[in-house]
């Protein structure tokens, strides 16, 4: 295997346990829901809660906006790939780094955001919580999924139609 290809391979499984790591810590409040206590509008907001993540979350900006352009910075990342990038490869195809400004400032702007809501869930209550955290892990699972779908087939060797938004603006990948 090349290095190239076993620094993709590291950026899927690497993005993967970060995932699957905080599924585990939301699963933690979402099972000590007691569903017997729901009221109408305990089961009104979970039920809306998770087919919104699912949709939102999970379909549009997992399945067809993430999804593809991780599947491409993982190609990219086989094909172009130095030292630093193959090290960091799980935070490369998120585009954390070595991407353009406008990707930098929309990536970390989430990443603060998705950090500032944890801080504020975390200080909720049940049945709240548990019900946010069930939503949440219904979109975080449709993404884990999504990413593995559209990055295996380019691991195995197809070319991606996304473009990797690196700074040099490149949709050639075979140079």
């Amino acid at each position: 295997m090349t290095t190239g290809k076993g620094a993709a391979w590291w950026g899927l499984l690497g993005f993967s346990f970060l995932f699957i790591s905080a599924l585990y810590r939301l699963w933690i409040p979402a099972r000590q829901l007691e569903p017997h206590t729901f009221s109408i509008m305990d089961w009104s907001i979970l039920i809306c809660g998770i087919l919104f993540m699912g949709y939102v979350k999970g379909h549009c900006i997992f399945y067809r906006r993430f999804a593809p352009r991780f599947a491409a910075r993982t190609y990219y990342l086989m094909m172009h790939s130095n030292r630093l990038h193959q090290i960091l490869a799980p935070f490369f195809c998120m585009s954390y780094f070595y991407t353009t400004r406008k990707r930098k400032i929309v990536t970390y702007s989430l990443t603060l955001l998705i950090v500032a809501l944890i801080v504020w869930v975390h200080h909720t209550s049940q049945p709240v919580r548990g019900i946010i955290d069930a939503s949440v892990m219904v979109g975080l699972t449709w993404g884990l999924f999504a990413v593995w779908r559209k990055t295996l087939p380019v691991l195995l060797g197809k070319t991606p139609q996304e473009s990797p938004e690196t700074p040099e603006k490149k949709r050639d990948f075979n140079r």
